[in-house]
């Protein structure tokens, strides 16, 4: 009975985890998201499965950031496949699945370590309900918001999973310990993160705490660790060996890194209880020397220590002495192998594991102790309290979701907090320029380079914003700056020769894409932009190599394609299809790039023009994007989808956000189908078209919105059925045209 009442009480939790999470599942993609899953070509196709375990090159694009995690790529390109492309949907659900798979973990583990402390049937019940306080606390943490929606970051969710499953394998199965199976999913974690390294020591613990006894017990948990100790020095050393001598984690000393770990620890421990610092990117410096904090932190290391050694000598509080240590151990390898940032919130996430066990199991003790004679109400009264305070954690983890909806929310949380942080202003002031606010960008990475004087990223983004605001000079100042404080960047190559192409100025553009490729082959927008540039310059031989090797790394690549069929002779629908194709991957500049090929055969392509002004729309660059669309009107007064595109632009430039009318025509529903797609919100912009559609049963601009957003979530079938539809309503619909030729080919594509 007790066991099936367990058993519902954890759904309960899980159901309550998940509760918390539902408002994370449209997360945007984040920070180093960018390098190893959306410019990441690799996690593209499954095909590349087996390569994730033999090439560290797949994880990500940028060198720098090379290791070995084949099962997290592994699971990216599956999240990718199930999602038909970058939808968001399945790479939360994922992290999440694992998440419950965790929780479930941790509750079949505590209790038998608490049962091995306090066994007895009289204790047995206590034990259960303890276990599951500890996990629901874990489970409705703040701090877990991070590792939960920073999608890369799920390599720890693995990490953790592998050690509890693990161990909770090797405590309830003895009969099962001769076979080996529970190093499985060690290896697993291992496979996925190094921090798994830990698993040898946190077991070599728990045989001594919790199954032997008396002066030989420490030989006797060393021997029987030596498995896991074993398979863990063959993972490390496979690891070390595939991962690529570019990798470069850190540029911080390591004496300053490993002082200044105490005092993260805790911070760390801090937060557990009350959760202030959590933050994407902390703007705590390493220490220099051995200053006050420093010190405190070290003398809080050593009282957690000394708290684990009392708190071991005696069975029934050995499960605090066990969770301290875990807190401990699973803290070293982030506390000694130096890393990029001195602290991070998804660094809790393994070590806390323990400390939640601790914790609970000391104010379950101390709790039992005052109760005395009135120990059943006092408990109840505790129990009441205790799922009060988990409310509270639970809401906070629901709003730290809401801080990681967007890059904008995430980076104003960060400079908030943070306001010292260079990398975090300049982050902001990304995502402020890609709202077209080049003011507001300009002042957040000036102020960031209070900061950070000599980052090459910010002199980027600071080249970018002036070239936005054609202040040429300025804009080619800091370009060429970062070029030199960081000549083998790619992207300092990249942007530099993307602003070269767009000032007309071909032959240095190229120049430039050269090097940026050179430097950084996997970068598939450098290579795209380079054969365009190519062509520019009537150099279609370069061009033409260039776009095939684009394609043994992105086969389905239409720009590329349409370059090696001989581009000189290619029409100008031809361009605009691939322009389309660039426009419904995200690429704007390589959009209006193959626009404008078009436009050189086509002058008065009204589509063209109306491509042209979508991707500065999708750029919020609205001065532009109006004065497009308002291009393509000039050539066809009856054109729609521009006429919509520029009332809709106009309305953002002005910062209108109209309450929709009570009485909605099927123009506003498209207008509003149309805005949803261009924020990447497909079914919401299916939804709106069907709306215009009962409206207006016949609407051709509707089906072909519709068509858009199937294609962009990758299902062929449904895109070419409504695209289908468009052009038989309207046979010179020739966006629609477009829009089935495309899906009609990628559909064939994925067949072969």
């Amino acid at each position: 009975m007790f066991r099936s009442r367990q058993a519902l009480w954890l759904a309960v939790i899980l159901l309550a985890v998940c509760a918390v999470y539902s408002n994370s599942f449209q997360n945007s993609f984040h920070f180093d998201d960018s390098h190893t899953i959306v410019d990441n070509p690799y996690i593209r196709s499954l095909r590349n499965l087996p390569r994730f375990f033999t090439d560290a090159a797949t994880f990500s694009v940028l060198p720098a950031n090379r290791t070995y995690r084949p099962l997290v790529s592994a699971s990216l390109a599956l999240d990718y496949a199930l999602g038909h492309g970058y939808n968001l949907f399945w790479f939360h659900f994922s992290s999440l699945l694992f998440f419950l798979l965790l929780l479930a973990a941790m509750a079949a583990l505590f209790p038998a370590i608490l049962n091995a402390a306090r066994p007895g049937p009289e204790s047995a019940n206590a034990n259960r309900y303890v276990s599951l306080l500890a996990v629901a606390w874990y489970g409705l943490h703040p701090a877990m918001a991070e590792t939960v929606n920073y999608i890369i970051q799920r390599g720890d969710i693995f990490c953790a999973f592998g050690v509890v499953t693990a161990l909770a394998l090797y405590a309830r199965r003895p009969k099962w310990r001769k076979t080996g199976l529970y190093l499985l999913p060690f290896a697993f974690a291992l496979l996925s993160k190094p921090p798994a390294a830990v698993f040898p020591l946190l077991l070599f613990l728990y045989i001594v705490l919790f199954e032997r006894e008396g002066r030989n017990r420490y030989a006797q948990a060393a021997l029987s660790s030596l498995p896991s100790l074993v398979l863990c020095g063959l993972l490390i050393a496979l690891q070390a060996a595939m991962t690529p001598k570019t990798f470069l984690p850190s540029t911080i000393s390591t004496y300053s890194y490993c002082i200044t770990q105490p005092f993260v620890l805790m911070r760390y421990f801090g937060s557990l209880f009350l959760p202030l610092h959590l933050n994407v990117d902390t703007d705590l410096q390493p220490f220099a020397s051995l200053t006050a904090p420093a010190l405190l932190g070290f003398l809080f290391v050593a009282l957690l220590a000394a708290a684990a050694w009392i708190t071991a000598r005696t069975p029934a509080l050995r499960p605090i002495s066990f969770g301290l240590l875990w807190f401990l151990i699973a803290s070293l390898p982030t506390s000694l192998y130096r890393l990029s940032e001195v602290e991070n919130d998804h660094r809790m996430y393994l070590s806390f594991v323990g400390l939640v066990l601790a914790v609970a199991w000391a104010v379950f003790l101390a709790v039992e102790k005052a109760a005395g004679e009135r120990r059943t109400a006092i408990l109840r009264a505790a129990a009441a309290a205790g799922v009060l305070l988990l409310a509270c954690y639970g809401y906070g983890a629901h709003l730290r979701n809401r801080v990681w909806r967007s890059e904008e929310s995430l980076w104003l949380d960060d400079v908030q907090k943070c306001p010292h942080n260079g990398r975090g202003l300049m982050n902001y002031g990304l995502t402020q320029m890609a709202k077209g606010a080049y003011p507001a960008a300009l002042d957040s990475f000036q102020r960031a380079l209070l900061y950070t004087p000599n980052y090459q990223t910010l002199e980027i983004n600071l080249g970018v914003v002036y070239g936005a605001m054609h202040q040429a000079a300025d804009a080619e100042r800091h370009f060429q700056r970062a070029i030199a404080l960081g000549p083998a960047d790619d992207q300092a190559h990249y942007y530099y020769g993307r602003w070269l192409d767009q000032s007309g100025r071909t032959a240095d553009a190229v120049r430039q894409l050269q090097t940026a490729v050179a430097l950084n082959p996997s970068r598939l927008p450098a290579r795209n932009l380079l054969a365009s540039a190519y062509v520019a310059a009537g150099d279609l031989d370069d061009a033409r190599a260039t776009a095939a090797e684009t394609l043994r790394l992105e086969p389905g690549d239409l720009g590329a394609k349409a370059i090696l069929a001989h581009p000189a002779a290619q029409s100008a629908d031809y361009w605009i299809n691939a322009s389309l194709y660039q426009y419904q991957g995200g690429n704007y500049e390589a959009c209006m790039t193959m626009a404008r090929q078009a436009l050189k055969l086509k002058p008065d392509s009204e589509l063209a023009y109306n491509n042209i002004g979508a991707a500065y729309a999708g750029l919020r660059q609205w001065d532009l994007a109006i004065e497009n669309e308002r291009q393509a009107l000039r050539i066809r007064p009856d054109f729609a989808l521009a006429k919509n595109n520029l009332d809709l632009y106009t309305r953002e430039k002005s910062g209108e956000t109209p309450q929709p009318p009570v009485n909605r025509t099927a123009e506003d529903w498209l207008n509003a189908s149309l805005k949803d797609y261009q924020a990447g919100q497909y079914e919401t912009s299916i939804r709106d078209a069907r709306e215009a559609l009962r409206l207006r049963p016949g609407y051709a601009e509707a089906y072909n919105n519709i068509a858009a957003d199937y294609a962009s979530m990758r299902q062929w079938d449904k895109a070419i059925s409504a695209a289908s539809t468009a052009v038989r309503l309207k046979p010179d619909f020739q966006l629609a045209k477009n829009n089935l030729a495309w899906a009609q080919s990628q559909k064939k594509l994925g067949a072969q």
